[in-house]
């Protein structure tokens, strides 16, 4: 029965969704290109409250919980486990004031209305993950920036979603490569749960009545703890609340 009733209200969540990428792509442009960066971000805040309210169609609920008041003082990397591609809205709109960042696959850069500009454009990193050394010097040129300014990374290093909400053991390259290039950073260690249930039927239908839940750490300095154990604590940290931890040898590309 749930099921039954989640093939309608999945229509009208993509018309809801594909509107609403559809309209923010030239408003993102307009602001880019006619007022700077601060404008862009504002439309792209923006772009994701009014994803999470084309959730809010297939009655999602979020729950986003930060005790820590986080000052842009420095650089900040937010570590999370990642369930599906509706993590990220809330951690842009939610952790709007630190500017969020990504690193993420070349190939989202292109061909996704408002995403794949917001990409190109809003300041993440684009990574081939066939090319160490473009890799590596896209998530220099990020951290060089997040330096300057103080925003923020967010990094998901399990590298894939869970698609059945348990967890993969974090792979240590990408993390270690951002602790080597921002030592002055804070750590900012996020738990995501549920948000794979709603993708539990694959893209379509998407299930309905899911609460999603974000809870935000204590933030870590990066300086003072040797890298290898500041990813064991980080995901220790993060993976606390979930029973077991898929094993997997996958070596990252950017080791």
């Amino acid at each position: 029965m749930r099921k039954f009733f989640a093939y309608p209200l999945s229509v009208i969540f993509y018309l809801a969704f594909g509107l609403t990428i559809c309209i923010f792509h030239p408003v993102q442009w307009v602001c880019y290109n006619w007022f700077g960066y601060q404008a862009h971000k504002k439309s792209v805040d923006y772009l994701n409250f009014c994803i999470l309210k084309c959730l809010n169609l297939l009655g999602t609920r979020f729950t986003f919980e930060n005790p820590y008041t986080i000052t842009r003082n420095q650089p900040i990397i937010i570590v999370a486990n990642h369930q599906g591609q509706w993590d990220i809205s809330p951690i842009i709109w939610y952790l709007r004031r630190l500017h969020p960042k990504f690193i993420s696959k070349i190939e989202l850069g292109k061909g996704i209305p408002s995403i794949s500009y917001n990409l190109r454009k809003g300041g993440s990193a684009l990574i081939d993950r066939k090319d160490k050394r473009q890799s590596i010097m896209a998530i220099r040129d990020l951290t060089k920036t997040l330096n300057k300014t103080n925003r923020s990374v967010v990094i998901f290093p399990e590298g894939t979603r869970s698609k059945d909400g348990i967890p993969k053991q974090f792979a240590t390259g990408g993390l270690v490569t951002l602790f080597k290039f921002m030592p002055d950073a804070i750590v900012v260690p996020v738990t995501i749960n549920n948000s794979w249930k709603l993708m539990r039927w694959g893209g379509f239908p998407q299930d309905i009545g899911v609460h999603v839940k974000h809870t935000v750490h204590k933030p870590i300095p990066v300086a003072g703890t040797a890298p290898e154990e500041l990813v064991k604590q980080v995901q220790d940290i993060v993976l606390a609340d979930f029973p077991k931890i898929k094993e997997h040898t996958r070596k990252s590309k950017l080791i």
